[in-house]
């Protein structure tokens, strides 16, 4: 089997192309609505529906099959996949074409999460779960980098299609060099070697059991409330700040991508640490960093001032960084091996409907209705969504109650 390390290092690799190259659109939101003379509508839809909608519908078939077959397959394969048309959004010419790229990102996508998640899972034990997740975690954060300052960077350089061909040329490089390199980990064969559940069977018992539906709650509204700030926030500094692309990129980027990759792996530690002899603590942590987060992005999104701004951005990407850690890990700590990937799918399909479908939407529909192009539509259509995030807390405090209960009772299921 290869070493763990090495290989937490490629799956991170690829973590972070996912995550840039979801970001890669709000980075050029600007120069690409300049080029194809669209809305914030228009522009919420290529962020949101156009990668999510497929993205969510191939989410749970894929992990049924990482359930029983090779999870580095799947995972090499959808990097591959989606690095593709990463390429052709960078050739297309119109916005319809720029939407059906976006859509088979989003099915390559989707073979990511799970697989990965259960992957991870089968590395490592119980006790250094933390700290892997959190390093994964540290993807997004370097991805969301990427993506927002590093594509515009590109795109100063020389044009805003450039960034998706350096993009999706990296990701070919890398899920070569994962399918070459990771090997797939031995198998608990009596879990293994176990009766598969017809489809419907397993989700009736996933979605039956409580705590998987406090979790699904959990990423779904914290994330809807994390993701559309995330993906609208270099807009709001353009049009608040009066900064071009480039620098609203990233600054934004910056003021929140660098603490957020110190709070994931904060987040990491002391869940490990603190969470030797109480699996639910990862729970508990995630519940006051997502709390302190949505609070922090709210004031970020009606301050006046830039300084103030990223002096709120510190806090902010120090809680926000790691909350989502905290549930991966009470995922996998709940669920069997038999239905790890399957669950987690589930948990992140619901996740993706709320934060990629309709968060993105929600914000650039209300600021086409309220104000146009300036940054008061948009802080409205902000402070609808980023809000869901205090529900989130609601519940992940309901599954730490559950937990245990439930991991008894899936595992005599």
């Amino acid at each position: 089997m290869t070493n763990r390390w090495l290989a937490l290092l490629l799956l991170v690799l690829v973590a972070i192309l996912n995550y840039a190259d979801r970001y890669l659109i709000p980075g050029l939101a600007q120069p690409i609505k300049t080029y194809f003379s669209l809305s914030d509508t228009m522009m919420g839809l290529l962020m949101g529906p156009a990668f999510a909608l497929l993205y969510s519908v191939f989410t749970l078939p894929i992990a049924r099959l990482a359930d029983r077959h090779s999870r580095i397959l799947i995972i090499a394969g959808g990097c591959a996949f989606w690095s593709f048309f990463t390429l052709l959004s960078g050739m297309a010419t119109t916005p319809t074409m720029l939407a059906l790229a976006r859509v088979g990102v989003g099915i390559g996508e989707a073979a990511y999460q799970a697989p990965a998640a259960a992957l991870i899972a089968a590395y490592f034990p119980v006790a250094e779960r933390g700290r892997a997740f959190a390093l994964m975690g540290t993807a997004i954060y370097i991805g969301q980098m990427g993506g927002l300052a590093g594509g515009p960077a590109i795109a100063a350089g020389s044009t805003w299609q450039t960034a998706f061909h350096v993009l999706g040329v990296t990701g070919l490089v890398v899920a070569l060099a994962t399918w070459l390199i990771v090997r797939e980990p031995a198998r608990d064969r009596v879990a293994h070697a176990a009766p598969v559940l017809p489809l419907g069977s397993t989700m009736r018992l996933l979605i039956g059991t409580p705590s998987v539906r406090f979790l699904a709650t959990v990423m779904a509204l914290g994330s809807l409330s994390g993701v559309t700030f995330g993906m609208w926030g270099p807009a709001l500094f353009e049009r608040t700040y009066g900064l071009s692309t480039q620098a609203a990129g990233a600054t934004f980027a910056l003021s929140f991508g660098l603490p957020g990759l110190i709070g994931v792996l904060l987040f990491g530690f002391l869940a490990d640490k603190l969470g030797k002899n109480d699996p639910t603590m990862q729970l508990k942590l995630t519940a006051i960093a997502l709390f302190g987060a949505t609070t922090m992005i709210l004031l970020v999104t009606w301050t006046e001032s830039l300084t103030l701004a990223r002096m709120f951005a510190l806090p902010a990407g120090l809680m926000g960084g790691g909350w989502s850690v905290g549930v991966l890990a009470g995922l996998q700590y709940l669920l069997p091996n038999a239905h790890r990937a399957t669950g987690t799918a589930l948990v992140m399909l619901i996740a993706s409907m709320f934060a990629n479908v309709l968060g993105p939407v929600l914000a650039g529909q209300l600021s086409d209705w309220i104000a146009g192009t300036g940054p008061h539509g948009l802080r409205i259509g902000l402070s609808v969504a980023i809000p869901t995030g205090y529900v989130g807390v609601w519940a992940a405090l309901r599954a730490v109650r559950a937990l245990e209960r439930d991991k008894q009772n899936l595992a005599a299921a």
